[in-house]
């Protein structure tokens, strides 16, 4: 495959940006990639595994690079972008790996040199698991991943192109309609995990000894990084408002039907449940999940920039 970059630069080492790096070197989308991370044991992998070229700091990553990929937490981008603007080239790419598009639309183009570009990203494919330990070449593999319509449509397509060639699918969404999509899809279900979670703390001492798959699939995700993903929920406010409403709204629904004894209004509930799925589309609901259970593998970062931390962009 030819590549579709000279040069590739991925500013955090975490799980997806060390499985942006991983895959973009052996799929040969760029001649060379290069990473910044601040965490030792982050670099050695990379370099061990052969995910990047060679490691660089912060201030120089981005030199010379015609893409750059901001795989930090959605809070620190526009701090490293700061830090790498001096050293972007006339004609770069910027994008990212950020479960929320909005506040990254508005405050990262204001940060770039002229002729340099940004366009959004959102690789819907992750885990709890953390680190650079469990990058994947391949996993972007058929999952989705979302891409910002932009005003440079020649910078989108080349984006779109780029993580094509890392295995996924592409949807091209607005980052409004973006943050109100993965509200509904990947952020409520992580507060619904979270809050079982919690509640957690009143069941019976024995009770999680008797768990089966349905409790480890279920509790997966509240296994993610906590600071993270309040960062990313809080950011994603505006949007989480209406969903979160509507599943309190359902959950108390059923559970006034248990409560009262009413089998026949709670087998309909559970039946529209079920329907609703049926009617979604097969690929929302298959794509990565099957190849996560052999082998778990998103990233976040630091605050500081390029530390390594988790977070989970299903």
């Amino acid at each position: 495959m030819s590549a579709g970059f000279d040069r590739v630069a991925v500013v955090g080492l975490g799980l997806l940006g060390g499985s942006v790096a991983l895959a973009t070197k052996r799929r040969g989308v760029a001649g060379r990639v290069v990473g910044a991370t601040r965490q030792p044991d982050a670099r050695d992998r990379a370099l061990r595994d052969g995910a990047v070229d060679e490691i660089l700091p912060l201030e120089e990553v981005a030199r010379g690079a015609d893409l750059v990929v901001l795989a930090t937490p959605v809070y620190a981008m526009a701090q490293v972008l700061e830090s790498l603007a001096p050293g972007l080239s006339e004609g770069v790419i910027v994008t990212d790996v950020g479960s929320v598009k909005s506040p990254l639309v508005e405050t990262l183009p204001g940060l770039l040199p002229p002729g340099a570009t940004y366009v959004g990203s959102h690789p819907m494919a992750g885990s709890h698991e953390r680190g650079m330990d469990h990058a994947r070449a391949d996993l972007f593999q058929d999952a989705t991943c979302v891409v910002t319509e932009m005003g440079d449509s020649e910078a989108v397509e080349r984006v779109c192109g780029f993580w094509r060639k890392l295995g996924a699918r592409v949807a091209r969404r607005d980052a409004a309609t973006h943050d109100i999509e993965v509200a509904w899809v990947s952020h409520v279900p992580h507060v619904l995990a979270f809050a079982f979670a919690r509640a957690l703390e009143s069941a019976p001492a024995g009770a999680t000894d008797v768990a089966g798959s349905g409790f480890r699939d279920f509790t997966r995700i509240a296994r993610s990084d906590a600071e993270l993903w309040g960062d990313i929920l809080s950011e994603n406010r505006k949007a989480l408002g209406a969903p979160l409403q509507k599943a309190s709204a359902a959950l108390a629904e059923i559970a006034a039907a248990i409560e009262s004894g009413d089998v026949e209004t709670l087998e309909r509930l559970l039946a529209v449940a079920r329907e609703t799925l049926s009617g979604m589309s097969p690929t929302s609901l298959v794509g990565s999940a099957t190849r996560k259970e052999s082998h778990t593998p998103p990233s976040g970062q630091s605050a500081e920039g390029t530390g390594d931390r988790s977070t989970d962009h299903e």
